[in-house]
């Protein structure tokens, strides 16, 4: 008789996984065993493998440094250069690793400027295929602001495929699958802090957890309106009945099984394949469409007024936003001043 199937495997039977680290060697161990199919990274990953003394990432900083002073004049371009071919770098190594999407994130100091996301996310790409990785390879992230949409709607007409990160509220999700992004990363474990820090409850049953009902309320949205291209895949998770058993850490992943991806730390991912308890389909396309009820946003072509309006209301989105955008730019500055160090 064949042995039980683990929740990781049931899983993966039923939604697409990414895996949430930087760390080369649990991603090559997780793509090898097949359940793993994609990868993501973002700045607090590129600042720990550039900061970390490992020699392969300091193979990828002297390699970064290398390429920014043979390409660039002067030493703010050499560094600002250095800092995306250092992401780039990891990346390339990723790619070996995985057989699906990468992706990787421009600078989050220009979440809120269009035109320099553009130009950022265009030289990444240039440098991936200069190194013979096919552009649909790679997802460009990019925080989940007016600006940074925006950003995405230009690039995907360009064939520079683009995951909208940050985010923590509906309208964000709305206007990202209007733009045509190929995916969005939500946080439920996120949007539940912010909620049990502002009023609501310290511990929820999984299908009440406001992360899991704000993620559920995007997929059932995008699955009735046709928003089909973009992906919704869910990252950064918390335990919804508390921390008083540790089984309780996958809550919001169960809760949320056939969501269309996921993007899951290690730690989560080996309470997965602790279990082979079943597994049951909580979100599925057709049931989910029938069950939104939501109204067309803006009638699909939803304006930057009635954007910012709509986030403004959504003091979560608004909160979680700023502090996510904050954090990445802290690690940002570090990685910035160690390389600079380095010129």
């Amino acid at each position: 008789m064949p042995s039980p199937l683990t929740q990781l495997e049931q899983m993966a039977t039923m939604t697409t996984l990414s895996i949430d680290t930087g760390d080369l060697d649990i991603i090559e161990a997780y793509g090898k065993a097949g359940l793993i199919t994609d990868a993501t990274t973002n700045p607090l990953f590129v600042s720990q493998a550039g900061l970390s003394g490992d020699k392969r990432y300091v193979a990828f900083v002297d390699s970064a440094m290398a390429y920014a002073r043979a390409n660039a004049e002067g030493p703010e371009a050499q560094l600002e250069l250095s800092m995306d071919r250092l992401a780039v770098e990891l990346g390339l190594e990723i790619v070996k690793l995985v057989p699906g999407y990468v992706s990787t994130e421009v600078d989050i100091r220009a979440s809120f400027d269009t035109e320099e996301s553009l130009r950022r996310a265009r030289r990444i790409i240039a440098m991936y295929e200069a190194a013979g990785v096919d552009r649909s390879r790679i997802l460009i992230k990019l925080a989940g602001t007016w600006e940074g949409i925006a950003a995405a709607r230009i690039l995907e007409k360009e064939g520079i495929t683009c995951n909208i990160t940050l985010i923590f509220g509906f309208i964000q999700a709305v206007a990202a699958a209007q733009a045509g992004a190929r995916l969005i990363s939500p946080f439920p474990g996120r949007i539940k802090d912010w909620h049990a820090a502002n009023g609501g409850e310290a511990t929820y049953e999984p299908s009440e957890d406001p992360g899991v009902v704000c993620v559920s309320r995007m997929h059932s949205y995008y699955k009735k309106y046709g928003h089909e291209k973009t992906i919704c895949m869910p990252a950064s998770w918390r335990p919804s009945r508390g921390t008083a058993d540790p089984t309780f850490a996958i809550d919001e992943i169960v809760a949320l099984a056939g969501v269309d991806r996921m993007t899951i730390g290690p730690p989560l991912l080996e309470l997965l394949a602790a279990s082979t308890e079943p597994l049951v389909r909580m979100l599925e396309p057709q049931a989910a469409s029938a069950a939104c009820a939501d109204d067309l946003v803006g009638e699909g072509n939803l304006s930057e007024a009635d954007f910012r309006l709509a986030l403004n209301a959504d003091v979560c989105a608004t909160t979680k936003m700023a502090e996510g955008i904050n954090a990445f730019v802290a690690e940002t500055l570090k990685l910035e001043a160690s390389l600079r160090s380095k010129l």
